[in-house]
């Protein structure tokens, strides 16, 4: 594990170790909890989010504070640290008396806050996510990707897998359309269990979201999820069957899309016209 240099001179925070020790962090199951505390691998993922000169940076989940170091060391104009576990918290305000006015730490859960209203623009995401939260906390950013410049984010790798997939493959699915019908992904990098305190008994990725110039309006992004989540809710029955709730047949044949293919067939765009075809339709209804 690799600490940072002069960890120990005044006027430079403590070592991770001693922080760890001092407010007794034992990763919790329950948060989904595994920390990263190797300095040269932090300062790699604070690397793939690019050049953060001017940028508000926002982390969510620092737990000790090992990427919130990296972050701070690059040219961000302000990091702002969201954390429901309270060692985390008094971790990062220890972490915030060294970077006076660089660090802003919020205690509370990220899935019940609004991000553009914490943090002014350009903002980005660049977070180790909780395991168990990430793919939730995922869709509600992308539901206002356009907010956003950047995510640089850490999943399981069979989440990040399933946000990169490609159609006609096994991982291909209504994550994989959401993120790439608003973003341009790529999977940046992939670490080992044992890079990890405790180590996760999976691989992790890193993913890189690029949003799009021009992003769906709400009422659009609602009406895909509510696609996908029909579309790919029963995978192995025809789109005909899974679809029927909301159009079936009829929608798909106005789509040119044919009935008896599945879900994981159909591409982005295909996606696209279904969605607004079903938006149109909606529209359409009398009130």
């Amino acid at each position: 594990m690799s600490e940072e240099p002069g960890g120990g001179v005044p006027g430079a925070p403590p070592p991770l170790r001693d922080i760890i020790t001092r407010h007794a962090f034992r990763a919790k199951h329950a948060l989904g909890q595994h920390f990263l505390l190797d300095l040269n691998l932090t300062a790699k993922i604070a690397s793939v989010a690019g050049d953060l000169a001017g940028r508000q940076v926002i982390e969510v989940g620092p737990g000790p504070g090992g990427l919130t170091r990296a972050l701070l060391a690059s040219n961000a104009a302000h990091v702002t640290a969201i954390e429901i576990d309270p060692r985390g918290v008094a971790a990062a305000e220890e972490l915030a008396a060294f970077h006076p006015g660089r660090l802003t730490v919020i205690s509370g859960d990220a899935l019940a806050l609004d991000l553009t209203q914490l943090v002014p623009a350009p903002r980005q995401i660049v977070a180790n996510l909780p395991y168990n939260i990430g793919t939730p906390l995922l869709v509600g950013w992308l539901r206002q990707i356009g907010s956003f410049e950047r995510l640089t984010l850490m999943f399981q790798e069979e989440v990040g897998a399933r946000i990169v997939a490609a159609p006609d493959t096994a991982a291909y699915g209504r994550l994989a359309v959401l993120a790439q019908w608003t973003c341009d992904v790529a999977l940046a990098l992939r670490l080992p269990p044992e890079a990890f305190t405790p180590p996760p008994k999976v691989h992790s990725a890193v993913v890189r979201f690029l949003p799009k110039a021009e992003q769906p309006p709400p009422e659009l992004f609602a009406t895909m999820e509510r696609l996908t989540q029909h579309a790919f809710g029963q995978r192995r029955k025809m789109l005909r069957a899974s679809l029927k709730p909301i159009g079936g047949e009829a929608l798909l044949r106005r789509a040119g899309i044919d009935p008896t293919r599945r879900a994981e067939t159909l591409s982005i765009q295909e996606f696209d016209r279904l969605a607004k075809l079903l938006r149109s339709a909606a529209d359409d209804e009398p009130v």
